[in-house]
């Protein structure tokens, strides 16, 4: 008999929405997604209740935690200046529409076109917070995506990327390429979710056969990423133990510091978090 898989990269969008539904029906949510259950629609629905994904992966509590911490993160560099935020990957992220943002923010979304046409029908009647601009590019497409971003950081004085849920799809050269155009645009600020090469291993041994299309082929430390330093890092697996939404098993890393018990995360095989890099050209460049 054959196991069922994920047939295509683009149907984990469908699922982290479901994710953000089931969290938001909570008394104690970390945050609300009126949006999720409707992107998420009965495709998502069927890819959690389904055999495609193991018992395990039906309650996913790291993609609860990373949308919270990446949440914060984004939030807190508005705070500090950030006048442009670009999501490379957007898939059915709903952050300009749940998000507390200045109406004067341009947001800049950008994935494959059958994904943005999808959104844009389902939240046809819906108002973003702040001026949003989607953009059907292939960010695996280097000359596209260095276009994209040109014309999409123009005018900014202090831009952010976010790549939530995208790294780990990509292979270490697509990663390399894309990391490069990121810092020589010269945005400020690198927003991702870091999986450790240890997560890697583990994801892909228990749940490998099931993610089909969308087994994980990236991850690396974080000193991989030339000419960035580590200017945030929030761990995962303590957000976690600290909100209640890790297995009981995980209940010790609530005291464990933010950064790992070394204190430097950028070098370390199994720290996982939220992460914000800083481009050590964005001096120049402003």
């Amino acid at each position: 008999m054959t196991t069922p898989s994920i047939r295509d990269v683009s149907e984990t969008a469908r699922w982290v929405a479901v994710y953000r539904a089931m969290e938001s029906a909570r008394p104690d949510a970390l945050f609300d997604d009126p949006l999720a259950a409707t992107l998420a629609g009965s495709a998502g629905e069927s890819l959690v209740s389904s055999n495609i994904l193991p018992p395990g992966a039906r309650n996913h509590w790291p993609t609860v935690v990373r949308t919270k911490l990446v949440d914060d993160i984004v939030i807190e560099s508005l705070a500090r200046g950030c006048d442009r935020v670009i999501n490379l990957g957007a898939g059915l992220d709903t952050r300009p529409y749940r998000l507390s943002l200045p109406g004067e923010l341009t947001w800049h979304e950008a994935d494959l076109p059958e994904l943005i046409a999808y959104k844009t029908a389902q939240l046809v009647d819906r108002d973003p917070h702040c001026r949003l601009r989607t953009s059907a590019v292939d960010v695996t497409d280097r000359t596209a995506c260095a276009e994209f971003l040109a014309e999409a950081t123009a005018g900014a004085r202090s831009a952010l990327v976010l790549t939530e849920g995208l790294l780990p799809y990509l292979e270490p050269r697509q990663v390399r390429a894309l990391s490069d155009t990121l810092r020589d645009t010269g945005v400020r600020w690198w927003v991702m979710d870091h999986w450790s090469p240890v997560m890697l291993r583990a994801v892909n041994l228990t749940m490998g056969r099931q993610l089909g299309s969308a087994r994980w082929r990236f991850a690396a430390t974080l000193d991989f990423y030339d000419g960035w330093s580590v200017d945030v890092a929030r761990s995962t697996f303590r957000a976690a133990a600290r909100w209640k939404r890790a297995p009981l098993q995980f209940g010790p890393w609530r005291w464990v510091p933010e950064t790992g018990l070394r204190g430097r995360p950028e070098r370390s095989r199994s720290w996982c978090g939220a992460v914000r890099l800083a481009n050590a050209r964005w001096k120049d460049a402003a």
